[in-house]
């Protein structure tokens, strides 16, 4: 996943953001307000506490731009979208957009909006680190070939195959929430090296779709690599059609994947190693990956029959995670007519605790296989349909310890035709679960439910916990 980064910039420089004011501003764009274009915005002079108001218009704003400014915890610098009146989010359109002429940034061709390095108002290749930037209530769209876009000289520049609506080149404590991200190459991108880490990201609330590159494998709906980042309250979508990406790619150490809708895909999740930054594979928390709460979805014709993937996926496998993945409290439905299989361990050093899981496919039992070949799986009060698989292998090489299973003809949905993955009474799988591992105690406690869509409540608390995403 590397970017070409200019090697001077590597050393991302903490400076002071700027010393225009203590006093916060607001930037009103759209119909009627005092700047009518994106690019009047003077993103390269943002400061600790300033607002960029992006009001809906029917017209796609084509334009695109740079955050290379930092925030504070207490004052961010936050881009958000005024929703229309039904709700409509300001559409950020990268075909065809032009570039603010004041803002000169390497790699634009990389995003539609980049959070990362930037020559102005920086010189002699130092830049700032971001920090504390939010980015909510946008449609960021339309960054792949065949697109182009108009540069801040002029000139006209095209999309490589790996551009995303959103290119995390590297920042610290970056939030992006309800946003829609789509027809792009990545949908959301965020980056680390040996010798710049991204740093606490938080991806909430948003609609990631229809990405991808027909007839690539390399470009994903999510793809990131950072040191802490959590996915929570997601809806990420099937891929662009004829797209062999996965849903989420993810190379981080610290990460929790908690309470998504998670549709179509390769794979739906991709959970690999840390192929560019030896920062975040020296981090305790690369070995150990929060999977819980998530709704999980597998079509037929939607790529490998894996869903998950825990590991590495090439290269040495000195770099591989070699830890446990958490997977629990989470409901797993799959419409495939042939073999689904839940988990793959890249080898025997990794390990996946599985717990309070709904595992059901419409096939008969014995097309949902539980594990491929390598790594030690430990089952622990799942429900799973009747008749499934251990093993893809007669012999397999890792290990699957079964601590004990229900099985039935199904799970009781409320509907499984419209997609209500709740539990109807009657259901096994209420008050059926079994306590957590300590292990992801306090922090990835089991809280709270998905919400179609891209919202989330309280997980009710009475009795043992249910198997699956949703308490009864």
């Amino acid at each position: 996943m590397r970017p070409s980064i200019p090697l001077a910039v590597l050393v991302a420089i903490s400076v002071p953001a700027g010393a225009r004011s203590t006093c916060a501003l607001t930037f009103e764009v759209g119909p009627g307000k005092t700047l009518a274009n994106v690019g009047d915005v003077p993103w390269e002079s943002l400061n600790p506490g300033d607002t960029v108001l992006i009001y809906y218009r029917a017209t796609p704003y084509k334009e695109k731009f740079v955050l290379s400014r930092q925030g504070t915890s207490s004052a961010p610098i936050t881009v958000r979208g005024v929703l229309g009146p039904l709700g409509e989010r300001p559409i950020l359109d990268g075909n065809g957009a032009t570039t603010r002429p004041q803002l000169d940034y390497y790699s634009r061709s990389r995003g539609v909006i980049k959070i990362g390095g930037s020559a102005v108002p920086f010189a002699d290749g130092v830049t700032v680190m971001p920090q504390w930037l939010t980015i909510e209530n946008l449609d960021i769209r339309s960054a792949r070939p065949p697109y182009s876009f108009t540069g801040p000289s002029g000139a006209v520049e095209s999309y490589p195959n790996n551009a995303s609506t959103i290119y995390l080149e590297f920042g610290e404590n970056i939030t992006v929430r309800n946003c829609a991200l789509h027809d792009s190459g990545n949908g959301f991108f965020a980056f680390s090296s040996d010798q710049v880490a991204t740093r606490n990201v938080l991806v909430e609330g948003n609609y990631i779709y229809d990405n991808g590159n027909d007839g690539s494998i390399f470009e994903h709906n999510v793809y990131t690599e950072a040191l802490g980042i959590t996915f929570q309250y997601n809806h990420l979508g099937p891929l662009r059609a004829g797209a062999g990406g996965n849903n989420l790619k993810d190379r981080s150490a610290g990460l929790v994947v908690r309470y998504n809708w998670i549709e179509g895909g390769n794979r739906q999740l991709d959970l690999v190693h840390a192929e560019d930054s030896s920062i975040l594979r020296n981090d305790p928390r690369y070995r150990s990956t929060f999977v819980y709460g998530n709704v999980i979805i597998e079509h037929p014709n939607s790529g490998n029959n894996d869903i998950v993937l825990y590991g590495g996926d090439g290269g040495s496998a000195n770099k591989f995670r070699k830890g446990t993945l958490y997977f629990y409290n989470n409901t797993f439905v799959s419409d495939r007519t042939d073999k689904t299989r839940l988990f793959r361990l890249s080898t025997n050093d990794e390990a996946c605790d599985a717990r309070n899981n709904i595992a059901y496919v419409t096939a008969t039992g014995d097309n949902l296989v539980m594990l491929d070949n390598t790594g030690r799986l430990t089952l622990t009060q799942n429900w799973f349909k009747t008749g499934w698989t251990r093993s893809s292998v007669n012999k397999p090489k890792g290990t699957i310890t079964d601590n004990g299973t229900l099985t039935g003809s199904s799970p009781g949905f409320v509907s499984e035709p419209g997609q209500d993955y709740h539990l109807a009474s009657g259901s096994a799988c209420i008050d059926s679960g079994t306590s957590l591992n300590g292990a992801v105690l306090p922090d990835n406690d089991v809280v709270r439910e998905y919400v179609k869509h891209q919202a989330s409540t309280a997980r009710a608390v009475h009795g043992a916990l249910d198997i699956g995403a949703y308490e009864f």
